[in-house]
């Protein structure tokens, strides 16, 4: 059964600052409690609105009311763009948020993407890898501010991908 997604995605405005935060903060607190976050709720808001959203490399998914219910931000480096966040409002996944939000990337992407994921965190795992991500390195988590053992995930980009038999599910 396909679900409905009744949201929109755009790029974030510095208007989305506190939508952002908080679908972060609470995908964060709520789904991943093996992983608490290293800062402060404040710290967190001061680096979306001073930082991660001025890249111009976030967009989010907006509901009804206007409600952002999701964010992706990305950023380039060494020939590979990044997916280095991926959050969805907790109440709302499950909804093909996240799809809509990964699509809208890999759509953009003309470069091989990566992405890091808690080793824990089964849920986007398996999400990662029904969408064409393969493990390519596995880290005790001496490498991020949590600690966490983390996976290092790898897909090419929508051409290779295509080429080579593996696209998105319709």
């Amino acid at each position: 059964m396909k679900l409905k997604v009744d949201v929109i995605t755009r790029a974030a405005t510095s208007a989305d600052i506190g939508g952002v935060t908080d679908v972060f903060l609470r995908a964060r607190k709520e789904l991943m409690p093996f992983a608490p976050l290293a800062h402060t709720d404040y710290d967190v808001c001061r680096w979306i609105a001073d930082w991660l959203i001025p890249t111009g490399r976030v967009t989010v998914a907006v509901g009804a009311q206007g409600l952002i219910v999701g964010m992706a931000a990305t950023s380039e480096a060494d020939g590979v763009l990044w997916l280095d966040q991926l959050y969805v409002f907790p109440p709302r996944v499950g909804q093909g948020i996240g799809t809509r939000l990964l699509t809208e990337v890999l759509s953009n992407a003309r470069l091989p993407v990566h992405l890091h994921c808690f080793a824990e965190n089964a849920r986007a795992r398996t999400f990662y890898e029904h969408h064409g991500f393969v493990a390519i390195a596995f880290g005790d988590g001496s490498d991020n501010q949590e600690g966490c053992p983390d996976v290092v995930y790898a897909r090419q980009s929508g051409e290779t991908q295509l080429a080579h038999g593996v696209g998105l599910p319709a």
